[in-house]
């Protein structure tokens, strides 16, 4: 990730972030590390396999509402830097109206059950920060130093004031000046040298919530089936303060600081069908197959760039400057996502009335992702006679990411009225080659009431990310590379009765 590949263009890492989803339901699924293909009678089936909804012998509504702390270390400029963000959310809200047929009743078809639920499936709730010197030849001066040879990438054609790139803001702001020959480009940089200091502050914020409706049947209490419907919301912000500074008074320079704002917006839906066999009374299994989700998004995103100088830099004329800032237009565009399909399988062992044993394994290609235009809108910002056909993006998914396995174990014991639970969850790393493992490990535990028709669920998800960060790229690749180092703890509450 670094500067302009959001405020300008839709990159594979969108694609990867709207994929690459987190098992989500009540306190109950997320205690047991989400392993509930196979074992049924709860809401998070919406989300997993709807022929779970077939076990259900009452109806059912609850109400979960969660708590997250996100924190974060970042190195690789200097000392490491801390920084972390709080979040209250509704993790899922759901009701199942269950009708089962009576002992008595001669048919195959013993009952039916039809939900719908809220769920939340995506968690984009994170802050990191750096800060530390790097080397005039590494900085950002580096990055504009590296020659542009087509002008339309400083402003646009015949508006020198209205810029559309990182080199035309630093144009703008007075770091560069330009020398043409024709269409060619050759920036000319303000002086400056020696070391420069380096911040930075990455904060991200929104979610990806999935409505559900679905159905579950049960045939003879011996195969259920079911189908259900998802509609996913997407919301996801993004704020970028990049600042250098210097403090050699023998130059120009003073500060610069860049600032990238991102916003996405949008809904897409995706169909889901699964079965659940009970082969004996101890033993489950479970499947469920997940189509695409077809999205449409939409992305509006603004850069602005302010410089300082100390002293003021003669301009000509006798005209001086301390600095200035410039902006791009507000711009906004429309697209389709179509993320991976996936297929589960899952096996319970339920150990009499002392509890259950489960474990799930997930199949998706995240090469399988795939942008393409919306109709209604036909370029980046204006309308234009051509529609973009993202085939250098689509390429880049295909040549980056692969096929994964992402496994969840859990168990369940029962003590009297009470319940323990534990789980583990792997989702594997979804890029082909890389430097570091991007494997996602949750750990899980819970515990919960059942009394009557009440029951309460609580629980606790422990999960680390790590990855790389790069605030900008230079031409040979020796630009600051940041590793973030970051870890989540979720709990949730779930609230229910039967009714």
């Amino acid at each position: 990730m670094g500067w302009a590949s959001h405020a300008f263009a839709q990159t594979e890492d969108d694609a990867l972030r709207y994929s690459r989803l987190q098992f989500g339901g009540t306190a109950r699924t997320q205690a047991i590390g989400g392993a509930n293909v196979a074992v049924g009678a709860d809401l998070g089936n919406l989300l997993s396999n709807p022929a779970g909804l077939g076990l259900y012998q009452k109806s059912e509504i609850s109400f979960s509402p969660g708590y997250s702390i996100t924190s974060s270390g970042s190195t690789g400029t200097g000392s490491k830097t801390d920084a972390s963000r709080n979040n209250l959310h509704v993790a899922s809200f759901g009701i199942a109206f269950t009708n089962r047929k009576p002992d008595n009743d001669d048919s195959n078809w013993r009952s039916g059950t039809f939900a719908l639920g809220i769920n939340r499936v995506n968690n984009f709730n994170t802050t990191f920060r750096y800060t530390g010197s790097v080397d005039d030849q590494r900085s950002i001066f580096q990055r504009f130093r590296e020659q542009r040879v087509d002008s339309t990438q400083i402003f646009k054609e015949d508006d020198n004031q209205s810029y559309e790139t990182l080199d035309g803001l630093a144009y703008g702001a007075l770091l560069t000046n330009i020398n043409r020959l024709g269409r060619t480009v050759t920036p000319t940089l303000i002086q400056r040298a020696g070391a420069i200091n380096q911040s930075e502050t990455v904060t991200t914020s929104g979610s990806q919530t999935q409505y559900d409706l679905g159905y579950g049947a049960s045939y003879r209490d011996k195969l259920y089936l079911g189908i259900g419907l998802g509609i996913v919301n997407t919301r996801y912000d993004e704020t970028r303060n990049y600042q250098e500074t210097d403090n050699d008074a023998s130059n120009y320079f003073g500060s610069l600081a860049l600032v990238d704002s991102y916003r996405t917006r949008g809904t897409g839906f995706n169909l889901r069908i699964g079965a659940i066999y009970r082969a004996t009374d101890i033993l489950r299994f479970g499947a469920s197959i997940q189509t695409p989700t077809f999205m449409r998004l939409t992305d509006d995103y603004g850069t602005t760039l302010t410089s300082t100088y100390s002293p003021a830099v003669p301009l000509g004329g006798g005209q001086t400057t301390t600095g200035t800032t410039v902006s791009t237009e507000p711009s906004s565009y429309t697209y389709q996502l179509t993320t991976p399909f996936r297929a589960s399988g899952g096996v319970a062992v339920t150990i009499g009335k002392f509890g259950f044993l489960s474990g799930d394994v997930e199949y998706l290609n995240y090469s399988q992702a795939n942008f393409s235009s919306d109709n209604s809108n036909n370029g980046y910002g204006s309308p234009s006679t051509s529609t973009y056909e993202y085939d250098v993006e689509n390429q880049a998914i295909k040549a980056l990411y692969h096929s994964t396995v992402n496994v969840r174990l859990g168990g369940e014991a029962r003590i009297d009225i009470f319940r323990l639970r534990l789980g583990y969850a792997r989702y594997g790393d979804p890029y082909k080659a890389s430097d570091f493992d991007r494997t996602q490990n949750y750990f899980t535990g819970g515990i919960g009431l059942r009394q009557n028709n009440f029951f309460l669920d609580l629980t606790g998800v422990y999960n680390t990310n790590d990855r790389f960060y790069s605030p900008y790229t230079l031409d040979n690749g020796s630009q600051p590379v940041i590793a973030v180092n970051t870890n989540r703890f979720t709990t949730t509450a779930t609230v229910g009765f039967t009714f």
